[in-house]
């Protein structure tokens, strides 16, 4: 896992940073800001940003003859919702990269301590972190912000002291004062500069917000993954990949779901299935497409899907739904790129009602898409026979329909009638185990 460190070319970023998030196990890769250079909005491979201060003074926002730099990392980071944490003087990058700057703080002496809001006890990385030190001076200088930032801290004459931008990105300006080496500042190992500006000095809060972000980043990082892939190809996907449609019109009337019920596309993507599941469920039916990525459920919308039901982002492997409750679940070419796949066929048969289906597609045969990545077929593959089989029995499903044909991929599993003490029991140990794996990663 790796964290971009954007940063001033004049500047140094403190030793604890690099080391705070090596502790958490995530490589660092930096980017600086120097003469004309702007940081790449490419994200692949990438689970976090984390934007420094320094460099001396910043321009404001919107000032882009001073040479502001062009916040398109930012902008493609809010957009797949990568954790983004600013610092100092770098939080004008984030504001800058939200494109929606309405509300501003006027100036205005600034003065007391700062302090965490009520909203800071509910966030993921604020939430559980001790109280700022009385020390830290709060920033003097107005920001312009989105009208639904959420503030996290805040002073007398300056409410934006921390705050949260939609679910992914944080901004923390009351560090310790940017030193300026040229003047006669000190470092954060408190050696003398020879002629350029220091970076933040994180301070020990600032180091155990640091360290509380880096932990949301490992928490969400399969996700992030995901995200960033696919939000930079959403706006094309439904153009490049439109020819499959009759193949998944096809598909989707071998699942025979009930007329009125409730029918899933998970990872629905742009939601091509969508409209073939709304002819089975009927007019008296629901239709909901599930997607980690909103980008996707974005271009899901523009193309119309929403005529065919709605449209929810969230994490395909814990519902947000009752039990018992869904009918039919299409899933085209998920399962075997899920890192729990055991997991997510035991939350699929807890929101399955007995006698639900679930049909698992793919418009390419193993045998087709190994060729095309110039690999042998794996005996280990998840979705081959005779493994997924077993796999679907011990979560509740038996398998009544496999084809692994040249031209498409398709296996169909009934939800078993006899199995709800054995799949809610070992639903409930799973999600225990999670609640405790991925505390760092509760949202409102």
């Amino acid at each position: 896992m790796a964290v971009v460190v954007v940063q001033h070319a004049s500047a140094e970023a403190p030793p604890t940073v690099h080391r705070v998030l090596a502790s958490a196990g995530l490589a660092t890769r930096t980017v600086r800001l120097g003469d004309g250079e702007d940081p790449s909005a490419d994200l692949s491979g990438v689970e976090g940003v984390v934007i420094l201060g320094g460099g001396g003074s910043v321009p404001r926002t919107g000032d882009v003859a001073a040479g502001v730099p062009d916040p398109a990392l930012v902008r493609e980071a809010l957009a797949a919702e990568v954790p983004l944490l600013a610092l100092g003087s770098g939080t004008r990058l984030l504001a800058d990269g939200t494109g929606t700057a309405t509300r501003t703080y006027a100036a205005g002496p600034a003065g007391g301590t700062v302090e965490l809001t009520p909203a800071a006890c509910s966030d993921p990385v604020f939430g559980g972190a001790s109280l700022p030190s009385p020390g830290l001076r709060p920033a003097p200088d107005p920001l312009e912000l989105p009208a639904d930032t959420v503030v996290l801290a805040s002073c007398e004459g300056y409410p934006e002291q921390a705050f949260r931008i939609g679910v992914s990105a944080w901004g923390v300006r009351f560090l310790p004062q940017e030193e300026a080496a040229a003047t006669g500042g000190t470092g954060e190992g408190g050696s003398a500069g020879h002629g350029s500006p220091a970076g933040p000095v994180l301070g020990p809060w600032g180091e155990e917000i640091l360290g509380r972000f880096a932990a949301l980043v490992t928490a969400r990082a399969e996700h992030t993954t995901t995200r960033a892939f696919f939000t930079r190809r959403a706006d094309a996907w439904e153009e490049r990949f439109a020819y499959q449609t009759p193949a998944y019109e096809a598909a989707v009337a071998r699942m025979r779901t009930v007329p009125g019920g409730l029918a899933l596309d998970l990872g629905c993507g742009t939601g091509r299935a969508m409209p073939a599941l709304r002819s089975q469920v009927g007019p008296a039916g629901r239709v909901l497409g599930i997607d980690v990525t909103p980008a996707m459920l974005t271009a899901a919308a523009r193309h119309g899907r929403t005529r065919h039901g709605g449209l929810l982002a969230a994490d395909c492997t814990r519902l947000p739904l009752p039990a018992a409750s869904v009918h039919g679940i299409f899933s085209a070419g998920l399962l075997d790129h899920l890192p729990h796949p055991h997991t997510a066929l035991l939350e699929w048969a807890r929101v399955s009602a007995p006698g639900g289906v679930l049909l698992l597609f793919h418009p390419s045969g193993r045998a087709e898409r190994a060729a095309r990545h110039s690999r042998p077929l794996d005996p280990d593959d998840l979705i081959a026979e005779h493994n997924l089989r077993p796999a679907l029995e011990t979560t509740g499903w038996r398998l009544d329909a496999y084809e692994d044909a040249p031209g498409h991929f398709l296996a169909r599993a009934v939800r078993t009638d006899h199995a709800d003490h054995t799949v809610h029991a070992a639903h409930a140990a799973h999600a225990d185990h999670a609640n405790h794996a991925d505390h760092a990663d509760h949202r409102n």
